[in-house]
């Protein structure tokens, strides 16, 4: 074997990592529409929502890893960057919008959701990527770390002047939705900032930075890899453990559940250790695995953005045809400003958890064929558009 990984190879352990977190991130949008809430009441309901907080920090670190990895084979890596996040900037307003909403309430309702942040995190990391692989990822670490101590000042001026200029540049850097949302438009427009661009800018230039470590020999990978992993665990669990730093929420008294319910929106510097380092730990010993479970998620991990698009209209369809076999009807409810932004699902319509189950394994069987197709089409093909899907 060689001792690193060749420029055109690709690493299995990340298509497999990928695969995994777009198979869990379908939970949670299938719940969406089940009408169930997100994290609770019950411990069952919180960790269908909590497994999923995996996904983002994910996606959004190997996303900053694999354009590492592109830069190794092409030239043009911060023209690609440019180009590509403006592409996701534009779906994510446009066609994934509609599919959130079957509706084209676009005058009232527009969503930052994470491939807007995704989008962003890119067109930044343009310029970011011109600076030496140290520096971006110092710089990554420093936002991943340091965001948590300004962002109480960063709060407390959107609370003092909610409309104006500066409070709105801020909800959509750093606040999100917690303040509301963006008021635009002569029609009353609302524009809601799931994803603020901060931390997240520092999560995708801490993983290109990681890109350095993932092409070393397998051996040293390894030790890297466990090494950052299980500190950034430990770090975990003192930080949070004490309520040292790191999430503007402390926990208190002995539930499990309120030590793992750490801030997502905006992503705390204890979620992201919670999240990543598991992650970061266990990404180089998937490399060697060969079984059956890790080739079905290796072709979603292959094209994962085919599987975002496309996953999230087939969710919308298959509630409507639960509503229908269910309630007799489709519910209106089906076609509000989803994922935020809808009223309570109405009387009735709620689903267990069990069903949610069911429809999303549905849901992952046949996104999976779907996905093997355009795999294969992408292994045999090469034209400039497929880097797109």
């Amino acid at each position: 074997m060689s001792s690193t990984v060749a420029a055109g190879n690709r690493l299995g352990s990340i298509d497999i990592v990928r695969g995994a977190v777009m198979v869990l991130m379908a939970i949670d949008h299938v719940r969406v529409y089940s009408g169930l809430p997100a994290g609770g009441p019950t411990p069952a309901i919180f960790f269908t929502r909590w497994v999923t907080h995996f996904c983002a920090p994910a996606f959004v670190f190997l996303g900053g890893t694999s354009a590492f990895l592109y830069g190794r084979r092409h030239h043009d890596v911060s023209r690609f960057l440019l180009t590509r996040g403006a592409w996701l900037v534009l779906l994510e307003l446009t066609l994934i919008r509609v599919a959130w909403t079957f509706n084209l309430d676009f005058a009232h309702d527009l969503l930052a959701g994470v491939i807007w942040v995704i989008g962003w995190s890119m067109i930044l990391m343009a310029a970011l990527v011109r600076l030496p692989v140290s520096a971006v990822g110092m710089t990554g670490l420093a936002i991943i770390a340091g965001h948590n101590a300004i962002g109480p000042s960063i709060v407390r001026v959107v609370s003092e002047s909610p409309d104006s200029a500066i409070s709105e540049l801020l909800k959509i850097l750093y606040v999100g939705f917690s303040a509301g949302p963006i008021a635009w438009g002569a029609q009353g427009g609302s524009f809601m900032v799931l994803y603020s661009i901060v931390p997240w800018i520092g999560v995708m230039a801490a993983g290109y930075a990681f890109g350095s470590i993932m092409v070393v020999e397998l051996g040293r990978r390894r030790r890297l890899c466990l090494a950052i992993g299980l500190f950034a665990i430990a770090l975990f669990l003192v930080l949070r453990g004490f309520n040292l730093y790191g999430d503007p929420r402390p926990w208190s008294g002995a539930s499990l559940l309120a030590f793992l319910n750490t801030t997502k929106y905006p992503a705390s510097f204890s979620f992201l250790l919670m999240t990543l380092g598991p992650m970061i730990a266990l990404l180089p010993f998937l490399d060697a695995t060969d079984g059956k479970v890790a080739r079905w998620l290796t072709v979603f991990g292959r094209v994962p953005f085919f599987f975002y698009v496309l996953h999230i209209p087939l969710i919308h369809l298959l509630a409507i045809v639960v509503s229908k076999v269910r309630l007799g009807e489709v519910s209106p409810w089906l076609f509000a400003n989803h994922p935020m932004g809808n009223p309570p699902a109405p009387d009735g319509y709620t689903w267990s958890l069990g069903l949610l189950y069911a429809v999303w394994a549905v849901a992952i069987v046949l996104l999976y064929f779907a996905c093997r197709r355009f795999a294969a089409l992408k292994a045999r093909r090469s034209d400039w558009w497929l880097s797109y899907l």
